[in-house]
């Protein structure tokens, strides 16, 4: 018996829960040449921003035990880039194409949504980027914010509507609520945790911008229980994220309650990482004999 992998955010399918994470991937354009996109469920870009951003200063990434330091700082060409040069470049991947958004204000915010619509598969919501001035986490910190911004991306698309947010907040069950109650289709998390790596030899941090975010193995654990805390508290789906190097990793973000699941640092690591954990979940299934993977969806969790 073969199981069915597909599982769907409201009318929007996708054949199999895997999903590759914003900023990880690039448009896709590049790792395209490498592996076949068209077997994933689904591409998340790296956000896109009204106007081009040039970035945080260099260094921007610092190996860390069991993860990384990330500060990146949304660089990217901006709105119209993505619309004449990135965009007629995906829509040959045969799978679902979701544009993160990122803004410094809610307009930005209506004007990213209300552009796109409908000419991407849905929408990520990116309330959580650790290394930026302006925006970012703070959106993602304040209730208000949360609210305003996710009610004015749902009143300007059609498009299924993705938020995704940062874990460093004390109540993220209740930012998800908000979520859900102002218009958004799906939850994502985590985005990465606040990090700071220090050159004792130069006394100074490693990284341009002081701080950057930490993803990798090293947050997994942290990630899983945050995807178990939301699934317990919203009724629409969750996408975990967060320390997935393999497919085992994806099983336990499923069985925590994820719908789908997002592969980010592995793909540094390994740019099949992806391709291979559509395959694992695929060995997994069968030798469970489910029908459907959502089978295991949210079955060890502590309510």
């Amino acid at each position: 018996m073969k199981a069915n992998l597909e599982v769907q955010i409201g009318a929007l399918k996708f054949k199999n829960p895997v999903l590759t994470a914003s900023g990880t991937f690039g448009y896709g354009k590049i790792m395209g040449r490498i592996i076949d996109i068209s077997s994933l469920g689904g591409i998340i870009t790296k956000s896109i921003t009204t106007k081009p951003k040039e970035g945080n200063p260099a260094p921007r990434i610092v190996e860390t035990p069991c993860g990384m330091l990330n500060s990146i700082g949304l660089e990217n060409k901006g709105l119209e880039n993505f619309l004449t040069e990135v965009l007629p470049e995906i829509q040959k991947f045969k799978t679902n194409k979701i544009a993160s958004i990122a803004g410094e204000s809610v307009d930005e915010y209506k004007i990213l949504s209300e552009t796109l619509d409908g000419k991407v598969d849905a929408l990520e919501v990116n309330i959580s980027c650790p290394n930026v001035r302006n925006g970012g986490m703070s959106f993602g910190q304040d209730m208000d914010s949360v609210k305003n911004i996710t009610r004015a991306v749902r009143e300007n698309t059609s498009l299924p509507v993705i938020v995704k947010l940062t874990p460093n907040v004390t109540n993220i069950k209740g930012i998800a609520k908000i979520c859900e109650n102002s218009g958004a289709d799906a939850i994502s998390l985590v985005n990465t945790y606040k990090g700071l790596s220090i050159d004792t030899d130069g006394k100074v941090s490693k990284l341009g911008s002081f701080s950057g975010g930490l993803s990798g193995p090293a947050i997994k654990p942290l990630a899983l229980y945050a995807v178990s805390e939301v699934y317990s508290e919203v009724t629409i789906p969750v996408i975990g994220c967060g320390g997935i190097m393999d497919a085992s990793d994806a099983i336990e973000f499923i069985m925590a309650g994820a719908t789908l699941i997002e592969v980010g640092s592995a793909t540094f690591r390994d740019p099949m990482a992806a391709i291979k954990i559509v395959q694992g979940l695929k060995i997994y299934s069968d030798k469970e004999k489910m029908n459907k993977i959502m089978e295991i969806r949210g079955i060890v969790n502590e309510n």
